[in-house]
């Protein structure tokens, strides 16, 4: 099989294309330029895609002897994912632009070049498994399961996953990862993960969206609209966050108050207890499924909101075309704009953007499009 092995610069990626080669696969990596920042260099564990990790993976395919290039699709990440992330802030809701880098550049864009070039397959270096069932091909999690990435992987199609390859979902930890690495002489055997949002790779979000969206002076409100105290950018603000409110004095109960909802239209962020983050029901109407659709519109699932939650039992319901999940317990924290993935067990059914949500406190007000 000819298979295009995606490699970012790091050891996944590296030994997935490595296993690619073993297994008799006719292999040539490829590494994304996605900034045209000519002079990124990485930071410590941050970032990605940059200068460094561009030689980094020449050098791991100059070791298994594979064609390597690098192909620009900068204008297409910054399209697709950089813009999309302002946009969704603007709007004030919370992205994932891991999932959208993997919905629109890594498994369409990519994949799709691919296929054009007589490609059969795209190879990567997630934690993931693939399973033909009794239906045909199924998303499941990782042997791993504090490396898995099927929640990051959720947003794939059936058409999508029948051109993947994931060498190392069965692999048992990120440790044998490394160790194969060292014994195949790859020299990003030891290098460090990488954390925080690509295309700020200084981890400031807050200084980079201040920049972008703009910041303007606002009120933070409690749930019943007083004003206790003032704001120098709403968008640096997310649903569950507790530090950085700077109130200069305690709630009335002297318990901590939190970030329950982001409202950019009046550039105002609410907050009030703990208890108030608990979200009863979620909904949202953009959503895809990894393989078939469920057969009923009312089924049962596991729904997670976030790449390293736990699942939730939850049930769901799709009528006019939205999607309306009820977790058996509610969840904490949820920000429309976020993704919810669900399972069938290890199988990953698919997912949908959340869109609204409904609060598990009656006083909670709830604002559609906004943060909360």
């Amino acid at each position: 099989m000819r298979i295009l092995a995606a490699m970012s610069g790091g050891v996944d990626s590296a030994v997935a294309a490595a296993r690619a080669v073993d297994a008799g696969h006719e292999v040539v990596g490829v590494h994304l330029a996605l900034s045209r920042a000519g002079g990124t260099l990485r930071a410590g564990s941050r970032g990605c895609c940059t200068i460094e990790d561009a030689l980094d993976a020449r050098r791991a395919a100059d070791r298994l002897g594979i064609p390597f290039y690098v192909w620009d699709f900068s204008e297409k990440f910054r399209d697709e994912v950089i813009e999309d992330f302002i946009a969704e802030y603007r709007a004030g809701r919370t992205p994932n632009p891991c999932m959208r880098c993997n919905e629109r550049i890594k498994f369409a864009a990519l994949l799709e070049r691919a296929l054009e070039l007589g490609f059969e397959a795209v190879c990567t270096g997630h934690y993931a498994t693939l399973v033909t069932g009794p239906e045909g091909l199924e998303l499941h999690r990782a042997s791993d399961a504090a490396k898995d990435q099927s929640y990051v992987l959720g947003v794939l199609t059936a058409d999508q996953l029948a051109h993947t390859y994931f060498p190392l979902g069965d692999t048992p930890s990120k440790a044998e990862v490394r160790a194969e690495a060292e014994q195949r002489g790859l020299s990003v055997a030891r290098k460090p993960d990488s954390h925080d949002i690509c295309f700020i790779p200084d981890g400031d979000t807050r200084g980079w969206l201040a920049e972008k969206v703009g910041a303007e002076d606002g009120p933070i409100v409690d749930r019943e609209g007083e004003v206790i105290g003032t704001h120098a950018g709403a968008h640096a603000f997310t649903v569950g966050q507790r530090r950085g409110l700077q109130l200069g004095f305690p709630a009335p109960d002297g318990k901590p108050r939190f970030v329950l909802q982001v409202r950019p239209v009046d550039n105002t962020v609410v907050v009030g207890p703990k208890e108030a983050l608990a979200i009863s029901q979620i909904a949202g109407a953009r959503m895809t499924w990894a393989g078939r659709p469920p057969r009923e519109q009312a089924f049962a699932c596991d729904v997670q909101i976030r790449a390293h939650a736990d699942p939730v039992p939850a049930h769901a319901v799709i009528a006019e075309g939205v999607i309306t999940v009820v977790p058996d317990q509610a969840f904490e924290g949820v920000a429309p704009g976020q993704t919810a993935v669900l399972y069938d067990g290890t199988r990953v059914l698919g997912q949908f953007t959340i869109d609204h949500t409904v609060s598990a406190v009656p006083r909670e007000p709830v604002t559609v499009g906004a943060r909360s």
